[in-house]
């Protein structure tokens, strides 16, 4: 049902644990009508600390987990209320809630991806219907379950030039190239993204990131175990692909001190991307940076170097590199309830496109319209 624009909040906590994306679109499910407030509400210590200790952990099930799963939902009812307030808004005046939850375990060659959160919860703590569970369905349909964001990044994208490719620096690195033709779109996981940069700058610094690359940029890049770091099996490996946070955690320069180990690490992050051009269709005319990763110049300045090309912020186009993921799944709970795809073969290696997530409704709303 083309033409009826849905107002929608995204909500994305990434693997950085950083805190909490939340960001308001219009949408159809194919186009954007208008792109409303944002906000990012930060973890507090005590809820990242214990998200962390869940990382790597397949918790479905685990009784242990359900008081942070709780206290995790919670927090984005609270970045939802925040993000209402901030834009004079009231529930009634939201349609839906795209709630990512929080990744703590991704193996899909196994069949499984773990999303904490309970968005059952959320829509009773919100008054808002929310839809979650947005990668299950892929995998269970043979993708990656990742990543998920770039039917979102071609719709944002279609009055650019092409081919573009919009990098998305998170706790992980992913790429989609949109070509000239509206089906050509290719998406894939790249390599680390900020996750081992900021592991290593908290246990060397105490610091949770190395903020404005000021620890890389003091140090020398270890170009022999760069080279050694970049023979991972996974770097060969044919797209579409995807990666657990923790896929390299044994990628870690011990031999190195504080500022060669993190200067290697932010070279290890943009050779991966410059390796993946060897995965993509064709030469992107420009490289749009989004994510926290921007923010750190030793990162960009690596990446001008290794590619090549064009390397810009993505608010370069109009848009903001902090909202994008958040507006993503603004975007795919739209398209959930729409029942319209949510991941191709050649961004996920689905079988055919799926459709995914699932809509807790609030008892005292009309229901959503879908085709």
């Amino acid at each position: 049902m083309s033409g009826i624009f849905l107002r929608a909040i995204g909500l994305m906590s990434g693997t950085s644990l950083d805190g909490i994306d939340a960001a308001l679109i219009e949408s159809d499910g194919e186009r954007i009508a208008a792109f409303g407030p944002s906000l990012t509400l930060p973890y507090e210590t005590d809820l990242r600390d214990r998200l962390r200790g869940l990382l790597g952990r397949d918790c479905r099930g685990d009784v242990a987990a359900e008081p942070v799963v709780r206290a995790m939902t919670e927090a984005h009812a609270d970045a939802v209320r925040a993000l209402l307030s901030a834009g004079g808004l009231a529930p009634g005046d939201i349609d839906v809630v795209g709630f990512h939850g929080q990744t703590v375990f991704h193996r899909p060659e196994h069949g499984v991806t773990v999303q904490i959160g309970d968005g059952g919860l959320l829509a009773r703590l919100t008054g808002i219907p929310v839809v979650d569970d947005f990668r299950s369905r892929d995998v269970a349909e043979g993708g990656q379950g990742a990543p998920l964001a770039p039917l979102f990044h071609a719709a944002v994208a279609m009055a650019w030039e092409k081919p573009v490719a919009v990098l998305n620096i998170g706790g992980v690195g992913n790429v989609t190239w949109i070509g000239p033709r509206r089906d050509e779109i290719v998406a894939f996981d790249t390599g680390p993204g900020n996750a081992l940069l900021d592991d290593w700058t908290l246990r060397h610094t105490g610091q949770t990131m190395d903020a404005g690359g000021a620890l890389a940029r003091t140090g020398t890049i270890d170009e022999s175990w760069l080279a050694t770091a970049l023979r991972h099996p996974y770097f060969a490996r044919n797209a579409p692909k995807s990666l657990d946070r923790d896929e390299f955690r044994d990628l870690v320069p011990d031999h190195l001190s504080a500022s060669d180990g993190a200067a290697s690490l932010v070279a290890l992050t943009a050779a991966t991307v410059a390796r993946a051009q060897d995965h993509l269709p064709g030469i992107a005319k420009r490289w749009l940076v989004c994510g926290g990763g921007r923010h750190n110049p030793a990162i960009m300045d690596e990446l001008r170097k290794r590619l090549g090309a064009s390397i810009e912020p993505i608010e370069r186009v109009g848009l903001a590199g902090d909202d994008i993921e958040a507006q993503a799944f603004a975007f795919l709970a739209v398209r959930s309830v729409r029942g319209l795809p949510l991941s191709l073969p050649s961004t996920t290696g689905v079988r055919r496109p799926a459709t995914g997530g699932v809509l807790h409704p609030v008892s005292n709303r009309k229901p959503l319209p879908a085709d």
